[in-house]
């Protein structure tokens, strides 16, 4: 017997709502089966499928791209497109970072600029009141 997860279960093991993995259900990156009554069963797929999710939301992928990426490993199960499609992702995130760095760079120097130039302002106010 397959070991399965009610969504509450799986809200508490990952920290979040039951909406947010009803949301995740929506959007399809879950298909957890129904009981004959209708409640959901999550299967160690789902659960494995929310780990990958909740690492590529911290990461910083859409949740199409993870879509896309958990997608093609159903599609091929060797791995090898879902690796190359998460590969392109991937670099694409790791330029993203870089320009978001090389701007926040930016900023960060401006801004000792500019609170050199007020202290400096500030001294010269302080020293025509001495």
């Amino acid at each position: 017997m397959q070991e399965t997860f009610t969504i509450s279960e799986l809200a508490k093991y990952f920290d979040v709502t039951t909406r947010t993995i009803r949301y995740y259900e929506e959007l399809g990156l879950l298909t957890p089966e129904r009981t004959k009554s209708g409640q959901r069963v999550f299967t160690k797929k789902e659960k494995t499928r929310l780990i990958l999710i909740f690492r590529g939301k911290k990461y910083g992928f859409q949740l199409e791209e993870i879509k896309e990426m958990v997608d093609l490993f159903d599609q091929d199960p060797s791995g090898k497109r879902q690796l190359e499609k998460t590969i392109e992702y991937g670099e694409e995130k790791v330029e993203e970072v870089s320009k978001r760095i090389r701007e926040l760079t930016e900023m960060r120097d401006e801004m000792q600029s500019l609170i050199g130039e007020f202290q400096q302002k500030l001294n010269q106010l302080k020293g025509e009141k001495v």
